[in-house]
């Protein structure tokens, strides 16, 4: 695995511990998307027409409902975003920025796994 000038190489010890991160990664949104799902389900059952309800029953419906498919969306981002770093690193790609193809740097991947992307590219693209 690819690391950044003055790091020291990874471990084998620091890889099963990167790579058993993302696994639960993926296994927790899993989860959230399952929970999330079946949340909007329920409050899409409920929900209703809204006919003879009081219209800030159905404002707070439509929120926690906005708001669950928010949650849920969120949680399909972050399990993609997981699931491609895990397949990078079972295919030895991991490491590597997906934009410059410089290390990302093994501090960043510790402390952020599904990274995919170096700092620098990462804020360039969060500014556009």
């Amino acid at each position: 695995m690819p690391v950044a000038e003055g790091e020291d190489p990874w471990t084998p010890e620091e890889l099963a511990e990167v790579r058993a991160e993302l696994v639960d990664e993926v296994a927790r949104m899993e989860r959230a998307i399952v929970i999330a799902e079946a949340e909007l389900e329920e409050l899409l059952r409920d929900g209703g027409d809204g006919a003879g309800r009081d219209p800030a029953d159905v404002g707070s419906s439509n929120f926690e409902r906005d708001q669950e498919m928010s949650l849920a969306a969120n949680a399909r981002e972050m399990l993609e975003q997981s699931q491609l770093a895990l397949r990078l690193f079972d295919e030895r790609q991991y490491g590597v920025c997906e934009m410059c193809g410089t290390p990302i740097g093994k501090g960043r991947l510790q402390v952020f796994p599904r990274a995919t992307m170096c700092v620098k590219c990462k804020q360039r693209e969060e500014r556009r």
